[in-house]
């Protein structure tokens, strides 16, 4: 089972189809930060390497919003809304560079948004740059 993560790409057009077959556990092993959001921005999954990057843990940040509890800095035009287009539009898909720096050192990454395979979520992934 575990032989999945070897298909599951930073990036990979095809993500969400992986995603939506892996456990949280084999989403927790992960090389690069996952977290699947609500429509309203309510963080519903936080994997490790994603609170490897930010240093909070997900039973901190499970079911808080994730654009002003978890993350303001990115409460932005720039990431939210993209975001928000792309839940309103219903086909979020879009890959850009930003910095965390929110009670953290500032950290560029490069995050992938794209709407989950089923249901009414959506991912954010996250690789350290």
């Amino acid at each position: 089972m575990l032989g999945n993560l070897n298909v599951v790409l930073f990036g990979k057009k095809d993500i969400e189809n992986v995603l939506a077959s892996l456990s949280d556990r084999q989403i927790d092993q992960l090389a690069f930060g996952a977290v699947q959001l609500d429509a309203s921005g309510r963080v519903l999954k936080y994997n490790a390497a994603e609170a490897s990057i930010t240093g909070r843990t997900a039973a901190s940040v499970i079911g808080a919003n994730f654009f002003r509890d978890v993350a303001p800095c990115t409460n932005s035009p720039t990431f939210k809304g993209l975001f928000d287009a792309g839940v309103a539009s219903g086909d979020l898909n879009t890959m850009f560079e930003y910095v965390f720096d929110y009670k953290m050192a500032p950290t560029k990454v490069k995050i992938h948004m794209k709407k989950a395979i089923s249901g009414d979520t959506f991912w954010i992934f996250v690789k350290r740059l």
